[in-house]
């Protein structure tokens, strides 16, 4: 880690006759330097004590303000260690409601992206998996867990499940620089047209938490999908699991007008939100 930096430091004074809390102004002092370059990711930052003398404030300030900014995610506090610079989270503003997948949207930010292959295997269907893929008990499936990293950080943990008979082939395809929707198309004339995601926050257990490389009971963001093709035969289910330290969904959203039933205006059972690969 880097050592603390303090010669970039701009020794500015909170507005003690502002209507604004002391505390927010510092976190925002702090936050407008940290986007200004005064700090950068894993530099550490100077201690409570030299920060209530750097702008004037008490140690209770301090606190309230760098405890803001962790929630933000701007910092990361380490008992024992000090206060740290956070790398900023992957943002993606696409994987949760269009067709792109998670390899495609990382190279189109111009990240570099790569796949460990942890597991893929045949294997007979479990019931829960054949529910979601509308298949008979005990139907061949590829089972294909992944390891994915983005600039040579562990950033998600994905296992997919797809049906054998409609994919052979990727038991032997090489998916460690190359996105399976892409493969899927290119490979075995299987082109996914829609999806249904469900995102939900969890703490992440042991496993999944040396995986990551982040710490047991870290939150982490969880995402179930079911890809489907055009004649509407579902292609792939997934379950992974995002860094919440490293990633971001942005989302737009609309207000619709007019009458009918929400169903009637985004298609059959609202499909809407739910597909990385």
């Amino acid at each position: 880690m880097n050592p603390v930096k303090r010669s970039s430091l701009k020794r500015i004074q909170v507005d003690r006759t502002s209507s604004i809390p002391l505390y927010v102004q510092l976190r925002d002092a702090l936050q407008a330097q940290i986007e200004q370059g005064s700090w950068s990711p894993g530099d550490q930052l100077p201690g409570d004590q030299e920060l209530c003398e750097i702008y004037g404030v008490s140690r209770t300030v301090v606190r309230q303000a760098l405890q803001e900014l962790s929630f933000q995610g701007t910092i990361n506090r380490h008992r024992g260690r000090g206060t740290f610079v956070a790398e900023p989270k992957i943002s993606s503003t696409s994987l949760v409601h269009s067709l792109m997948g998670f390899h495609e949207d990382t190279v189109v930010r111009g990240l570099e992206m790569r796949n460990e292959i942890l597991e893929k295997v045949m294997l007979p269907v479990n019931p829960k998996i054949a529910h979601y893929l509308n298949l008979e008990a005990l139907a061949p499936i590829v089972k294909l867990e992944r390891l994915r990293f983005v600039e040579g950080e562990p950033i998600v943990h994905v296992t997919s499940y797809l049906p054998y008979d409609l994919c052979p082939t990727i038991m032997t395809a090489d998916l460690t620089e190359k996105s399976l929707y892409v493969y899927l198309d290119e490979e075995c004339d299987l082109r996914v047209t829609r999806g249904r995601r469900r995102i939900e926050a969890v703490a992440v257990n042991e496993p999944e938490a040396r995986l990551l490389q982040v710490e047991t009971g870290a939150p982490v963001i969880r995402m179930e999908s079911v890809s489907y093709l055009h004649d509407e035969r579902p292609i792939e289910y997934f379950d992974a699991l995002f860094r919440g330290d490293r990633s971001r969904f942005e989302l737009e959203v609309a207000r619709f007008a007019g009458s009918g039933r929400l169903g009637e205006v985004m298609g059959d059972e609202g499909k809407g939100l739910w597909l990385t690969s």
